[in-house]
């Protein structure tokens, strides 16, 4: 076996090893979380518009903190008795949940280290292969080729969630590790346009850290900037993938959902524009009262 970046094998791979780079740290240097610590909302130490990822399984609720989720991007889970995996990239402003289980095995997911178009790359402890977050794939490794099915998922305000979901669990900052977890390690990164690392391809139809709603129906993708759905008077109505969806952003939440024509949510992503560009070239973006390519 031969060994790369990391310790990882890019022998097999389904994107260019020379874009998988090192994001610094090696591999688990930023701990995944495999034993996460829930409490009941009410012994939650949250602000009210603090940033969660929430998911909510078989009729029960989980809160994921991005105060914590900047220090470890990764948490293994499981809710409603399905395996879960908990992902953050705080290059890229995106939150996905996964369904841990892959051709019949439950794999368990760290933090590589690595970085494929300024996104992290997990791994699977069972057989190192390297997967993209957004791109919801192996992209090295002998799983090359397979993919995640994503899992609906919240990211916005705790406040709102919790007025959703009054019975939610919170994770709690007794982690086991010793984190500030009071203190942004990325507080300067949203206030430029600078990337830290290359991204191909790149749009300079928005800034590149604009944030947006990206949704993908039947092959067919758009992205909707969250300040301009901040501004609409009510629902945006649009057509993708041949269906009618509507789009809802709440103040409170700080986010927007997108549902289809018989009310049901569809699953979206909010990341920043260079981000669902890289891996969505083809996408459409609204235009407050339009769509354009």
């Amino acid at each position: 076996m031969r060994a790369g970046p990391n310790g990882f094998d890019l022998t097999r791979h389904a994107v260019p090893p020379s874009q998988i780079l090192s994001g610094g740290p090696p591999r688990d240097g930023i701990p995944a979380l495999l034993h996460a610590r829930f409490v009941p909302a009410s012994q939650s130490q949250l602000q009210p518009d603090d940033r969660v990822l929430g998911i909510a399984i078989g009729g029960r609720a989980k809160a994921y903190p991005l105060r914590i989720l900047n220090w470890h991007e990764v948490v293994n889970d499981e809710i409603g008795g399905l395996p879960v995996v908990i992902t953050y990239c705080p290059l890229c402003a995106s939150g996905v949940a996964f369904d841990r289980r892959v051709d019949g095995q439950t794999l368990v997911f760290g933090v590589s280290g690595l970085l494929y178009n300024s996104n992290v790359l997990l791994y699977d402890r069972q057989s190192e292969s390297l997967w993209t977050q957004i791109g919801m794939r192996a992209v090295a490794g002998p799983r090359t080729g397979a993919r995640l099915r994503s899992l609906p998922l919240y990211h916005g305000t705790w406040s709102a969630w919790r007025a959703r979901h009054p019975g939610t669990l919170v994770q709690s900052f007794d982690t086991g590790f010793i984190r500030s977890y009071d203190r942004d390690p990325y507080v300067d990164y949203p206030a430029t346009q600078r990337l830290m690392f290359p991204v191909e391809p790149r749009s300079n139809r928005l800034p590149a850290k604009t944030l947006i709603l990206g949704v993908e129906q039947a092959g067919e993708a758009r992205a909707y900037p969250l300040g301009d759905l901040r501004g609409t008077a009510g629902p945006v109505r649009d057509r993708l993938g041949g269906r009618e969806v509507r789009i809802v952003y709440d103040l409170e939440a700080g986010t927007a959902t997108v549902l289809d024509e018989k009310g049901r949510e569809i699953q979206s992503l909010v990341t920043y524009w260079f981000a669902w560009y890289a891996f969505h070239p083809d996408t459409g973006l609204w235009q407050g009262t339009a769509s354009s390519r």
